[in-house]
Parts: structure tokens; sequence; C-alpha cells
């Protein structure tokens, strides 16, 4: 059928007059018996992308050849991205691009002969071919429907709104082919497709590179160009599709396959007039297809990077191996026997073998039973994606595994490698011994010290003769909005405290921190709630605590914790919460952060600002808290945020600005620097704080800690570097699952950035950050780089309790150098 519309294209041509040529104005449209030659193009509407003609004289050619191709029209080097004759080119200056009789497209040579057509059947009148802004050209029908496009037939490009197909039930998959050479658009070796979730470079038929949609996904570009980019993989029915889209201001965005096999993200960056490439692959040791051999794994954590054997495993050849030759791999040390007894090696973050097969599996567990049932199984993974609507799927793989990758830089999975029980016998030995031991030990030592507390608190307890109540008679309701003060706040007594906690039990404990531990109690009503011992130890326990009383029973918002009641007997000091089921924020973002999806964590973020103006402006009392931090957040049945533990908080006048403090106490990582260093608080020492909890809660890292950047001090200089580097998408944590909008993401990130600025100065105030984020479209200023980030030009000298949980407070004392 192909054969014969294309016998009657050119019986047409041969009978019909030459095509009318093109206007000399630039136009986006070709209509029927139009035609473009020469020098004449076609020209996007928004003048970004130009359809002609051009010259290449390519050796391999011997000769100059001419092709029909789109590039962009403002950038003084021409850059093809897609090319109609691209395997047979025409050699005469007179060949002409024309829209024939029966609306197809087709370039002609002087001969009259065909050499390159859109070749569709039964295209209705009043179609026309269009050059759209995006670089696709398109068969566009009079009732705007598209018949055909340029972008359904890439060469070596991808495009913004171009997407690469793979059909899983036909294998039928849309390949971008590189360049032959440099001046030759011909097609090369090299080809680049999506198969299922995963990116694959082939060199004619064999696999060169492979990398998984982790590796990709929410990928960023170029903040010195204000580009973001954000890279997508998606799956519709049987269909799975790689796209990439543009966010914020535009710059020329494009990823090319080159004639050496290497597929780049280049950025044009008009202050270098030259395409700049952000990212590369493959590019690394450990990129190379399968280049440990079957079994093998290429550690690129290794200083050099290099191929190791896993445990259970050992080199097939160990003399090419101490050569650096590891192309024969790696054998099992016992090989499996199908036992319903073998056991599973966890390796984490690793690049997941080729040659997988899914499993509809609801469950890891499911997926774990389904390859121990299996003989041929010899790994499997649970994992997180995007292209399934359950956000997760169960691979399993038989046989070798190939082409594994550890890599603790980069957010990949974790692999379950099958091995026979005894592998593991050796690593469990000593534990057979130790426990028992450990286990005596630790009853012990309970035992004596639950009797000598009993004993010294029997000697020590006197009644108060302070007027008490018990916990029953609390009033639990809600109180928001009432005009509560310090001395309507309920003084409970302490057997009662005693009674709802099981006098204080382990088994109550929700956490401690640097001024005491926090239990969970339960009243005889079935009502939970939160009390906070105060340690008895603690020079500053006093103080803490009546500050704590005074300010939150005087202070009622949605987002703040509410105080039900207080006790004091003899050196007892103790505060009754109401209680937070979902318990504090650091607890959720990381170690369950998978929990959390986006929109949750945006909730998070704005109830925390909604919280701090509060304090800041809208209260009785202008609140300056000093201690904001991930684990003073607590999170309600609902995820809703409140912010408690008001020991270190201050009372600001209404005219004053900031305060001044000998004792520099908090928690470091989340200071302000003008505080750190010279004591000096004030609103914007919060806000200092808040910007490091958004920068968490998006990151799912801790303040503190490594990250991969070379001068990077912590988690505030990362997020910087990835801001300035423009990719600043990469913050975000991998292990959000559900769609989430990235203007949202940046803006947030930007937010945080601009709260934890050097200068306090600079710093935003509470009320105008709460109106960003409540506001759909608002210009934000650049931000500059943040206190604390980079080089170690402070001395801290840090009495660090452990880090403290729901509830709990940290201190240190710091000293300017």
């Amino acid at each position: 059928m192909c054969g014969l519309s294309f016998f009657i294209l050119i019986l047409l041509l041969c009978t019909i007059s030459p095509p009318k040529l093109l206007a000399t104005g630039a136009r986006d449209v070709l209509a029927p018996a139009q035609a473009i030659t020469g020098n004449q193009t076609l020209v996007s509407a928004g003048g970004t992308f130009v359809l002609g003609f051009f010259d290449s004289r390519s050796e391999s050619f011997g000769r100059k050849n001419r092709f029909l191709g789109i590039w962009y029209k403002k950038i003084p080097k021409r850059t093809v991205v897609w090319v109609a004759n691209r395997d047979h080119p025409v050699t005469d200056s007179a060949a002409f691009l024309t829209m024939t009789e029966d609306k197809n497209i087709a370039v002609v040579d002087s001969n009259r002969s065909f050499v390159w057509s859109s070749d569709l059947a039964g295209i209705a009148n009043g179609t026309v071919a269009m050059l759209l802004e995006s670089g696709n050209l398109v068969l566009r029908q009079g009732n705007g429907q598209d018949v055909w496009q340029s972008f359904d037939h890439p060469t070596d490009t991808i495009l913004p709104e171009m997407k690469l197909r793979y059909n899983e039930k036909t294998g039928l998959a849309q390949r971008v082919i590189a360049w032959r050479e440099v001046d030759d658009p011909s097609s090369g070796d090299f080809s680049v497709g999506p198969i299922y979730d995963q990116i694959v470079i082939w060199r004619r038929s064999e696999t060169y590179f492979r990398i998984s949609q982790k590796s990709v996904l929410g990928l960023q570009v170029s903040s010195t160009s204000g580009v973001q980019c954000v890279v997508w993989v998606s799956r519709v029915g049987d269909e799975f599709s790689f796209s990439f889209f543009i966010v914020g201001r535009t710059a020329p965005v494009r990823w090319a396959l080159e004639a050496s096999g290497e597929l780049k993200m280049m950025v044009w960056v008009e202050a270098w007039s030259e395409w700049h490439p952000f990212w590369i692959r493959p590019s690394r040791f450990c990129d190379a297809y399968n280049l440990c051999g079957p079994s093998g794994a290429c550690d690129c954590n290794a200083k050099p990077p290099t191929c190791i054997c896993l445990h259970g495993f050992v080199p097939k050849n160990q003399t090419e191996w101490e050569t650096r030759t590891f192309s024969s791999g790696c054998v099992r040390r016992v090989q499996l026997q199908c036992s319903k007894n073998d056991k599973f090696l966890p390796v984490k973050r690793a690049k997941l073998p080729d040659r997988s097969r899914m499993i509809d599996k609801k469950t890891e567990l499911d997926c774990r039973d389904d390859c121990i049932s299996k003989c041929q199984c010899t790994a499997y993974a649970y994992t997180s994606t995007s292209v399934h609507s359950d956000g997760s799927m169960c691979l399993i793989w038989y046989g070798d595994l190939i082409d594994l990758e550890i890599d603790h830089n980069i957010y990949w999975e974790n692999l379950n490698i099958r091995l026979v029980a005894s592998e593991f016998d050796e690593n469990q030995k000593p534990m057979k011994f130790l426990l028992p031991v450990v286990a005596i030990g630790a009853l012990l030592v309970g035992a004596g010290s639950y009797f000598l507390v009993k004993r010294l608190r029997s000697r020590a307890r006197k009644r108060t003769p302070m007027k008490t109540m018990i916990l029953e008679d609390v009033d639990l309701s809600d109180t928001f909005g009432r005009d509560k003060g310090f001395s309507e706040v309920p003084l409970v007594e302490f057997n009662s405290v005693q009674c709802a906690t099981g006098d204080f039990s382990d088994a109550n404990k929700l956490g401690e921190g640097g001024f005491g531990s926090v239990y969970k109690g339960k009243l005889g009503n079935g009502h939970e709630i939160a009390v906070k011992r105060l340690s008895r130890g603690s020079k500053q326990g006093h103080h803490e605590f009546a500050n704590e009383v005074r300010l939150i029973a005087r202070l009622q918002h949605k987002n703040l914790v509410r105080l039900l009641g207080w006790c004091t007997d003899q050196d007892e000091k103790i505060l009754i919460y109401e209680y937070m089921p979902n318990k504090s924020l650091d607890k959720l973002v990381f170690a369950r952060s998978v929990e959390l999806s986006w929109e949750k964590r945006l909730t998070i973020i704005m109830g925390i600002a909604d919280g701090l103006l509060y304090l800041h402006h809208h209260s009785r009392m202008r609140v300056i808290h000093r201690d904001l931090k991930t684990s003073n957040i607590l999170l309600d049945n609902e995820m809703n945020p409140k912010i408690s533990d008001f020991g270190l908080a201050r009372i600001f006048e209404i005219n004053q600005t900031e305060g001044n403090t000998r004792k520099i106490v908090g928690t470091f990582g989340y200071m302000s620097p003008e505080y750190a260093i010279d004591g000096v608080f004030s609103e914007k020492s919060d806000v200092f704080s808040f910007g490091v909890i958004v920068l968490e809660v998006i990151s799912g890292k801790r303040c503190t800690g490594y990250y991969p950047c070379r001068e990077s001090l912590n988690l505030l200089g990362y997020a910087w570097q990835l801001w300035k580097e423009g990719r600043a998408m990469e913050l975000l944590d991998r292990a959000i699952k559900r769609s989430f909008q990235a203007d949202e993401v940046l803006k947030c990130i930007q937010v945080g950035l601009l709260c934890i600025e050097e200068n306090p100065a600079d710093r935003p105030t509470m009320n105008f950050v709460v109106s960003i984020l409540t506001s759909e479209s608002c210009a934000l200023p650049l931000p500059k780089q943040p206190g604390f980030s980079f080089g170690r030009n402070l001395r801290v000298r840090a009495d660090r309790s452990p880090r403290s949980s729901i509830y709990g407070l940290s201190e240190s004392t710091l000293e300017g150098r």
C-alpha cells in the first residue's frame, strides 16, 4: 500500500506543473502546491526554529550534499535538531520541499524523483504543514488535529515536549540515532531510547550504556542561564515514554546523542556563545555496560573505582582480576540448592542489574516469597517507580546479574541477592554468645537502677502544700481563642502523673533531649497526653520550666503545641502537653520520608511558617523561639505541624528589634551566624532556623553531615551549590513518589535559601515568607551565599547530648574565635 501511494505521487509530480514557490516573507505554514527551495525557509511563529535546506561536505559522501532540516534561528552556530532525508541526500540545488496534492510533504530533486516523503494515505483536505515553536514539524488538519509530526521520527536530538516511546506489548520503540560524523547527518552506529523505565544506548545491536529512571528523574541544569529542566519517565497503558520539560526562564536546551556514543544534555549559554554540556553519559569508569562481567559489581565509591565480588561470590578468574581484567566476572562460592532456607544479602544503593522480570506483587514480602519459591530466581528488588499507579513494582532476576553498579552518592535501589544460608553463619556465630551476655547484663543493671531510684524517691518525696488536681479533672477540650493566663494552667498532682505514665516507664518513653525526657501517658478515660519531665541535673531546668509555662499558657495558635498542665514535686519539674501521635518532624523526615508526599511537606512548611508568623507579629507578645528545629516540630494525627519547646524563648518589646546574650544556647546547625558568634538574636534568628528546616523537609537530609560538594560544610552549602549550578531540583527527596509541581518545589527552595542568608538584613520577615508561600505568582529576589555553608571559620565547643527527639531540647555552647 505504501509503495502504491509512493508510485501515485511520482505520477502526479510528472503530470502537474511545478509547485508555486513560497513567498519571500518568512512563514510557518506550507500549503498544498507550495514549495521551498534554495535559501527559502519556514520560520516558527515565535522565531525560534527554521526549516530549510543546508549543505554538508562529509568525506563519507565525498561531495557536497543537501539535506532538509530544522535548526535554531537565533543561535549563530547552526545547530540542526532534525533531518528529513538524512540517509538520502540530494546533490543539486534545484531540490525543493513541497506539499503534494494528496497532502503529504515530500523532498523532490530536479528530476522530479521523491527523495523523502511523509508517505501517509487518506489525509483530509485543508491539511497544511506547519513548523511549531517547539521545533516540531506537523501535518495539521483543519480541525486542529495533527496526523503526522517530526517528533515521531527523531534524528539525533531530543527537544522539550518530545517523547520517546516504548510499547511493552508490541516491543516497538522510538530511538534517537546519532550522526555518523560531526558533518555527516546519516545514521551512525549509536542509538538511544527507552526500554521499560530505563534509558539505553546501543552500539549497533549491542547494549553500550544503561541508566535507570532514578538517575535522570528531576535532573536540573543551569541557574547561570536561568533554566530548570525536569526529566520524566512515565507510563500510559502498555506505553512507556521518556521526555523532559523546562521550568522558569527559557534558554535553548536539548539532549543530543553524539557520534561518539555520548548522550549529552546541553544548554545554550548566551554569554559564552556556545552549547554547554551539563550532563554527559557514559563518562565514568563504571558507566561501561557489564564492565565487571557476570555477577560482578562496579564499586563507584572505591578510590579509584573498581570491580568487586559481593559477599558470597569470588572472581571466576583470579589472575585476570589481579591485572584489572574483569570481563570473566564472579561466581558463587557455594551454589544454590533451591532451598526455602536460602537468605538474601541486601545491597544498598545499587543500579539494578539488566534483564529483570516484572512480577505483579503488592507487597515486598510477596515479592520475596515469589523469588524464594522459584529455583531459578537469584535476586529480587521491591522498587519505587513513577511508571506504576501504586508507586512500586517487584523485579526478579534469573541467572547471572548483569551490569551491577554500587554508588552511595546516588539514590538508587536496594537489591536483595539470594545466597545459601551457610554464607551468613560465619557472621552470626559470635552473636550467639554475645547476645545472651548483653541481655543478662542489661537486665541486672536495669533492675538495680530501678530499685535504687525507688528507694531514693520514697525518702525524698514530701507533699506540696500547693493546691493540685488530678489529671482526669483537667479540661482537655480545645482552648484555642481563649485568653489563658499562667494561673489558669492547672497544677497537677505528681501521683496522678506517675499513674498515667506507668511510673515513667521506659516502655512509655517517647524521646530524650538535653533538658529531660518525654513520656506517653494515658488517662482512665482513654485520653492520651505527653509528659515532659525536666532533667534533675540540668542547671537551667528551673528557668526553662518557668519560661515555658508562662509563654505557652498565653500563646494559642493551631500551629503551637498546647499546654494542658504542669507539676512540681520536690526537684521534679513536669509539663503536660496534648499528645502528638505522629511524634516529631525529624522522626518522619529523616527515618520515614517515604511517607511524606510533596503535598504533605508543603503543608508542614506552611504550617510552621504560620506558627512562626503568629509568634513574631500576631500574638500578644513578640516571641523569639531561639531553638527552632525539626525535633521541636510536632505532628498531630492529621500531620499538622505544631511548634514546641519554648524553654529558650525570649519576649521582645513592640519596638525592640534585637537582643543580646552572653551564653549561647541552642542547637548547632540551626543557629544563625550572628547568634552563634556574637550572641545577637532577633526575629531573623528564627527566620534562619526556619530556612534550615525548609531545606531539611524538602531534601530529607539533616543540616549537618557529609554532602557531595567539595567546599560544602553542610546541607546549606550543598543546597546553595546546586542552586548556583542550576540543579536545584536534585535537592528534592527522591523518596517522593507521587507527582509534584516543580515550580512549587523551586519556590520553596528559593525561600529556604533566602531565609539562611548570612546578613540578617537580607533575610525576609515571616510575613513576607507566608505571603510568598500562599501566592501563586510573586517575584522573588535571588538568594545570596548562606551563612555557615562553606569553610570552617568558627571554633565550636559543643557539649551536646544525643540528638533530641520528640519534645526534647538539646543545648550547645559556642565561643567566637
